[in-house]
């Protein structure tokens, strides 16, 4: 097919659990002469086989398919697939760039949805389609906002047809959007929406703009995040650092710490949650030796006829058996299953 740089519209894709036939039943349905680019974020194992699936994907479509290069120029009738543990991004600089980040992790993932529809917004506003498909959790939800609030489309793959359903609806939950359709119709809307002529540019919020920066860089300084919202009252659960407020108006709060971490509301509980358990299990371990190690100088000094001091040790290590057993009561509550 011919190609010519500078696509009308660019669709941004973003899908996880149960997303990858969804993709690829998507990447069937491009057309040469919708006159489009495509960035697709996948979550995938670091060691997933990329060149496997850029095969398969190229195997359905006419669009030239490939992992996506630092620095190569957006061009119409692509499409780029993210790399493994690599941050996917676009930038308007000498008329569409792609850009490849190694930040921090967004919603726990590297490649994260939300960067990569975020940049686009602020890329390309009004000519930005952005389509989430199956997955868990909420990644992409406030990448579907920024892009909203840009002038761009918003799809999501039916729930009742997503595998997992979480990612399209936490969108519908928090904002309106212009197509809610199975992946088997959403070639004739791109069809559609490519059809008519270039739309107008639509003004982009200074907070997607400046967040997107952000997303460009390693880590921030603290500054350029005051910048953007007010201080939380919660701490960062990966580094520990304070977390700001990057979208609080609407439905889908969203938070950033200095080093990049990001998170929605619904990935920030669930990381607390993971290293709340992590540290409760170091504290049970560290409590069990200190019992072990009491109970071998008790035993130790027995032998050496030292009664009192060892009638000591053998009280401290009851003392420490039941607060074990206290905190062990204490993790397995937190446990999903035993609330369940």
């Amino acid at each position: 097919m011919s190609e010519s740089p500078g696509p009308k519209f660019l669709v941004v894709v973003g899908a996880s659990a149960g997303g990858l036939n969804s993709v690829i039943e998507l990447a069937a349905q491009l057309k040469p002469e919708m006159n489009i680019a495509v960035f697709v974020v996948l979550h995938l194992s670091k060691l997933s086989l990329s060149d496997v699936l850029i095969t398969r994907l190229q195997s359905v479509t006419s669009y030239t398919c490939k992992l996506a290069t630092d620095g190569e120029a957006v061009r119409a009738g692509h499409l780029y697939l993210a790399n493994p543990d690599v941050h996917l991004l676009v930038s308007s600089d000498d008329g569409g760039v792609v850009r490849l980040g190694h930040g921090a992790t967004e919603n726990r993932w590297r490649p994260s949805i939300d960067i990569l529809f975020r940049s686009a917004a602020a890329a390309y506003n009004s000519r930005v389609v952005g389509i989430i498909l199956s997955g868990m959790m909420q990644d992409g939800t406030a990448g579907m906002e920024a892009i909203r609030s840009s002038g761009g489309t918003v799809v999501v793959q039916d729930p009742d047809e997503a595998e997992y359903p979480d990612m399209p609806l936490s969108v519908l939950q928090n904002m309106d959007v212009d197509y809610k359709l199975s992946v088997g119709k959403m070639g004739a809307m791109l069809q559609e929406k490519t059809r008519n002529g270039w739309p107008p540019p639509h003004p982009v919020p200074p907070t997607v703009s400046a967040e997107a920066r952000l997303s460009e860089r390693v880590a921030t300084a603290i500054e350029d995040l005051q910048e953007l919202g007010e201080k939380s009252e919660f701490s960062c659960p990966d580094c520990g650092g304070g977390l700001y407020y990057t979208q609080r108006a609407g439905k889908s709060p969203h938070f950033r710490c200095h080093v990049g971490h990001s998170y929605t509301e619904g990935d920030l509980l669930f990381t607390m949650s993971k290293s709340l358990e992590g540290t409760l299990w170091v504290a049970l371990r560290m409590m069990e030796e200190r019992r072990l190690l009491l109970k071998k100088m008790a035993e130790e000094e027995t032998g050496k006829g030292w009664f009192h001091s060892a009638a000591q040790k053998r009280e401290r290590e009851l003392e420490m058996h039941t607060h074990i057993e206290r905190l062990k009561q204490i993790l397995f509550a937190t446990q999903p299953a035993a609330r369940n």
